[in-house]
C-alpha cells in the first residue's frame, strides 16, 4: 500500500509532460497532473490515448478498493470482538448463576442433613428409652415372679411342716394314684 501511495505522490509532485504537449495543472479533486496532447507525438496508425490518466485511474481505483477492504476488515474485527465480548459476558453470567444456585442447593442439603441427623439422634434416644423401659418392665416382672415363687415356697414349706406335725398326707398330692 505504501508503494502505491508513493507512486501517487510522485505523480502529484512531478507534473506529467508529454512530447509536444503542455502541462495541465490538476483540478482540486484530482491527485495528479494530466498531460494534454497537442501534436503529432503519437504514431500515425494509433489513436492518441492518455496512458498516464488510465494508469492514474487504475491506481486510484486500486487504492480506493484497498481502503474499502481495510475498512471492511476493521469493521469485521470490531464486530467479532463485540460478539466475543458479549458471549464472554453471557458465559460469565451463566457461571455466576450456576454457582449461586449450586451454593443454595448445597446449603439446603446441609440443612436437611442436619435436620435428619437431629431426627436420627432423637429417634435413637427414643429407642434407647424404650429399651430401658422394656428392661425395667422385665425386671419388675422377674421380681414379681421371684416374689411369688418365694411366697409359694414358704407356703408349701409351712404346709409340709403342718402335715409332718399332724402326720397326715396332703390330699391333692398325686391324685392320679388315688387314696
Amino acid at each position: 500500500m505504501e508503494t502505491q501511495e508513493a507512486k501517487r505522490a510522485d505523480v502529484a509532485a512531478a507534473p506529467a509532460t508529454a512530447t509536444g504537449g503542455e502541462v495541465v495543472k490538476p483540478a482540486a479533486g484530482d491527485a495528479g497532473a494530466v498531460a494534454k496532447m497537442n501534436g503529432p507525438s503519437a504514431p500515425a496508425g494509433k489513436a492518441a490515448t492518455p496512458t498516464g490518466s488510465v494508469d492514474r485511474d487504475a491506481i486510484l481505483a486500486n487504492v480506493e478498493l484497498e481502503r474499502k477492504l481495510s475498512m471492511i476488515k476493521a469493521w469485521e474485527e470490531s464486530e467479532k470482538s463485540k460478539a466475543e465480548n458479549k458471549a464472554q459476558k453471557k458465559m460469565s453470567s451463566i457461571l455466576s448463576w450456576e454457582n449461586t444456585r449450586k451454593a443454595a442447593i448445597e446449603a439446603k442439603l446441609r440443612t436437611q442433613e442436619e435436620k435428619l441427623e437431629r431426627k436420627k439422634a432423637e429417634y435413637a434416644e427414643k429407642m434407647r428409652n424404650q429399651v430401658a423401659a422394656i428392661h425395667k418392665a422385665a425386671e419388675e416382672k422377674r421380681a414379681t415372679v421371684e416374689a411369688t415363687r418365694h411366697e409359694e415356697i414358704i407356703k408349701y414349706e409351712e404346709m409340709a411342716a403342718k402335715h409332718r406335725s399332724k402326720g397326715t398326707t396332703p390330699t391333692k398330692f398325686l391324685s392320679c394314684f388315688g387314696s
